[in-house]
């Protein structure tokens, strides 16, 4: 596992991402749905496992699942799992924050 700077500090992550709104984040070429909430990052795999829509293209609905736009399928931002057991669940990547910036590791 590789740690991969994607922001210089919180600070600035947080003035750039919007609470609850998922965002694509491209690292090392890989997609990915990276959603801010209670101030904590998340990031799981941009591609919904039942359609490959782009989930970063969704919402986060108030249980804290990204909402796929096409069909509904909903995901947990902290594991991935797939609400309804309808789809396999989506990869995870862990985030860290400290004083040299927010990593995500791949």
């Amino acid at each position: 596992m590789e740690w991969i700077k994607v922001f210089s500090a919180g600070e600035e992550a947080r003035k750039k991402l919007t609470e609850n709104k998922p965002q694509l984040l491209i690292v090392r070429g890989k997609a990915i749905c990276l959603v801010m909430r209670d101030g904590v990052f998340y990031a799981v795999e941009n591609k919904c496992s039942h359609n490959s829509e782009q989930l970063y293209k969704g919402v986060v609905n108030f249980l804290g699942e990204v909402v796929c736009p096409w069909h509904g399928y909903r995901f947990n931002i902290k594991t991935g799992r797939e609400a309804g057991e309808r789809s396999r669940d989506l990869i995870t990547f862990p985030i860290k924050e400290n004083d040299e910036g927010v990593f995500v590791a791949l």
